[in-house]
């Protein structure tokens, strides 16, 4: 049957063998989504992390240098590095190798429209025939998703890797550009710089959008918000659980800011809502974020506005979680009935060539 994995294994928490259960976490959904899997959860992120030499865990050195640009809110030690690689402290300094108006690490290319967004079901851009968005891919970010479908951008070098200031990527755009998507990895991780090429590239008339985690400094996120308000663009912020242990099992880390963050552009929805400032999506992961949990998203977003677009995403197995099946149709339909019952009025199932019933 097309999709379907044998995935039922034995969960290292309750040792009862689940039929969707991810072998490197080693924890099954119900597990993850109490305080039980944190154990089992954090050990697979420190095993994701150090695949790549990367920090195993935001450091919290006592005497350390404190960074406040995403909620990792790292305190940082002599010689070592943040969460996300970008940030050394050194002579007792915070040091930026990339993520800087100055320096970027990033690769960009030019998508024409209609394009794969996750929001083209209601933003403008899909009707730009003969246009096309200025997609920037920053290689680094403030998670660790053991089912990212671009972690290549891990094996990236910040220190070695050729870099680009936001003047030079805002001088990318040509007439032809009618939108910028700021993604990757995530933007979170190197704002200052995605907001100083935004800021220049709506100088020049051209859309300003974001996808994220939404895990930035308040303060960055509502700069990022209203540029897109301004521009006509839109935020979409991925939003992966709502029941934060299970949060942390997906992506290693809470999702407290994550939460904040949305609800503080949430209430700016109302000054802009065709075409929508704020829209939402969900990975629906098999096991994991069933229609329960999408219920429980769902219900947070509506209290702050009904009217924000949602998109349940159909989930392919990738990195670290190559042993779950595809989004099952059945699963998918029951995320979208969930969603709708919580209240809101505008629900798409994304990703339906995904779809199958192997579960």
């Amino acid at each position: 049957m097309a999709g379907a994995v044998n995935t039922q294994k034995l969960c290292a928490v309750c040792n009862r063998l689940a039929p969707l259960l991810a072998g490197e976490l080693g924890v099954c959904p119900s597990c993850a989504a109490t305080n039980a899997g944190l154990g089992e959860a954090r050990a697979a992120h420190a095993r994701s992390r150090a695949l790549f030499g990367l920090p195993e865990a935001p450091p919290r050195t006592e005497d350390g240098v404190r960074c406040v640009l995403c909620g990792c809110e790292c305190q940082i030690g002599e010689g070592e590095w943040g969460f996300c690689h970008l940030r050394t402290v050194k002579d007792g300094r915070l040091r930026h190798v990339a993520g800087t108006p100055q320096r970027g690490v990033l690769h960009w290319y030019r998508d024409p429209l209609p394009t794969n967004c996750v929001a083209d079901w209601v933003c403008p851009g899909s009707r730009q025939l003969g246009k096309h968005n200025l997609a920037v891919f920053y290689q680094s970010c403030t998670l660790d998703c053991l089912n990212c479908q671009n972690w290549h951008f891990r094996t990236v070098d910040p220190v070695r890797s050729q870099g680009i200031s936001a003047a030079k990527l805002a001088d990318a755009a040509n007439p032809r550009t009618y939108c910028v998507c700021y993604f990757g990895g995530d933007p979170a991780s190197q704002m200052p710089h995605a907001l100083a090429s935004a800021k220049a590239l709506a100088e020049r008339a051209v859309v300003v959008c974001w996808e994220t985690a939404g895990t930035s400094h308040p303060r960055l996120l509502d700069r990022a918000v209203q540029l897109s308000l301004e521009t006509g663009g839109c935020i979409k912020f991925d939003l992966k659980a709502h029941t934060e242990p299970l949060h942390i099992a997906l992506t290693g880390w809470s999702n407290r800011r994550t939460l904040e963050n949305f609800a503080r552009a949430a209430r700016r929805f109302a000054e802009r809502p065709d075409p929508p400032l704020v829209i939402a999506s969900t990975l629906l992961v098999p096991g994991y974020v069933d229609a329960e949990e999408v219920g429980r998203i769902a219900q947070f977003i509506a209290r702050h506005n009904p009217n924000i677009p949602y998109s349940l995403l159909g989930f392919a197995p990738a990195y670290l979680i190559p042993d779950l099946p595809t989004t099952s149709v059945r699963h998918a339909e029951s995320a979208r009935e969930a969603a709708l019952d919580a209240g809101l009025v505008n629900v798409r199932l994304g990703n339906r060539h995904l779809l199958g019933r192997g579960y």
